[in-house]
């Protein structure tokens, strides 16, 4: 193959630090359809916070470029997509942003080029759903004129430790010889190494299950949490005790959002239904998890109630709204569930999270929320993310003399809650 000359499509949470990554090493072009986001990108700051301003800037001096214009990325011929994969209000799976790409991709492809594919997709939409519409579009024929391979993302946001370069990468080609390329690139870049895939479908799924069984995980000490608080039993206390074990698996209750976790069970779920088989862990963990911002609000009424606190009218604190913590990323937030539920008890929540952008919670939620820290007294705060920045609040000192605090992420001081997972 003559010289690699990258196009990462998508600058998203996934697309930026690995195309800032791949710019490291080759020719790299970053390609997103918001030209806003460009621009942004171009003036040295990425809005995600997953790509800091001075390795944004020190890539751009060295040659790095983002562009909304698909003529600059035409002389490219490794070209990776990155966009996300969300799903629809019924939890099927939504492929569109997918089906655009790779019609971008099909506008510029030429014969001998590879397109990969970053994106969580269930098994064989590679090949049977993203190659066809590169096919149709570019009117070149699969694995003669152009090829194609899956890399699964890893990006954790937030995490300045596992970055992109030092998670170990799963590779897939549509032929060996393609195999071993793409391995080759992506080798080359990434610190803790690639392990290659004997085919595409099975890095697909490879993906998929790795937050399938997180997810399962997760709903199983979810709903321990629920069976420990009937018992009047500390479920924190009783994990801590259970980890002393070598091989107990350390998971903690909680609410399960975001774009990966969240989301990925239904892609193999419905994967398996149009194969004939109706999976039942998988989707009775998600409707575990799916139920958990509801059920905490629903605890923390209870817990008004028995102090003696008038619920209608009331005045509650809500800390944090992102779906996880330290990060801007909204996406999928399961504290909006809680925030819905109380409200429906016609309670005044005022949602405080130094992280997340009020401009995008509207435009995504419909709800306010703020940056500053509120003066006024509240009947109730629940914690919901555990953001470093929470650490310095005396939430007592926020709240009226009678009052009710739950802890989602067992993260204050156990003397100073009422509730919590």
């Amino acid at each position: 193959m003559k010289e690699t000359k990258i196009c990462v499509i998508g600058l998203g949470y996934v697309g930026l630090p690995l195309a800032r990554l791949f710019s490291t090493k080759y020719r790299t072009i970053g390609f997103d359809m918001n030209p806003a986001r460009v621009d942004a990108l171009m003036a040295g700051h990425d809005a995600t916070l997953e790509v800091s301003d001075e390795l944004l800037q020190s890539a751009i001096r060295n040659g790095f470029v983002c562009t909304a214009d698909i003529e600059k990325i035409r002389d490219c011929n490794f070209y990776v997509v990155a966009v996300p994969t969300p799903v629809d209000e019924n939890n099927n799976p939504d492929l569109t942003p997918l089906y655009g790409a790779s019609t971008t991709v099909g506008k510029v492809i030429s014969k001998g080029d590879v397109v990969v594919y970053e994106s969580t997709v269930y098994p064989g939409v590679t090949e049977d759903e993203c190659i066809p519409v590169v096919e149709k579009v570019s009117g070149l024929k699969f694995n003669t004129d152009f090829f194609a391979g899956y890399s699964p993302e890893r990006i954790n946001p937030g995490d300045k430790l596992h970055t992109v370069e030092k998670i170990k990468k799963v590779t897939s080609g549509s032929t060996p010889e393609i195999g071993k390329l793409v391995n080759d690139v992506y080798s080359s870049v990434i610190e803790a190494g690639t392990h290659l895939a004997p085919s595409i479908k099975v890095a697909e799924a490879a993906k998929v299950i790795e937050n399938s069984q997180r997810d399962i995980n997760i709903a199983f000490v979810n709903e321990l949490s629920k069976i420990f608080n009937r018992l009047g039993i500390d479920t924190q206390d009783v994990l801590e005790a259970a980890s002393t074990k070598w091989n107990f698996l350390p998971f903690k209750p909680g609410l399960v959002g975001g774009h990966c976790i969240g989301v990925d069970p239904y892609y193999l779920a419905q994967c398996a239904q149009r194969h004939g088989y109706n999976p039942e862990i998988i989707l009775a963990g998600r409707r575990m998890n799916d139920g958990m911002g509801e059920y905490v609000a629903t605890e923390t009424v209870k817990l008004m109630l028995k102090k003696g606190i008038q619920v209608l009218g009331s005045k509650l604190l809500i800390l944090g709204f992102t779906f996880k913590e330290n990060c801007p990323d909204v996406r999928n937030t399961k504290v909006i569930d809680i925030y819905r539920t109380l409200k429906e008890y016609k309670i005044n929540v005022t949602v405080y999270d130094p992280w997340a952008n009020p401009g995008t919670v509207m435009h995504e939620y419909g709800i306010e929320i703020t940056n500053v820290l509120p003066k006024e007294k509240f009947d109730t705060a629940i914690l919901a993310v555990a953001h470093r920045k929470f650490e310095d609040i005396d939430v007592p000192a926020m709240l009226e003399r009678d009052h009710v605090i739950f802890d989602v992420k067992a993260f204050l001081e156990r003397k100073i809650v009422d509730g919590r997972l």
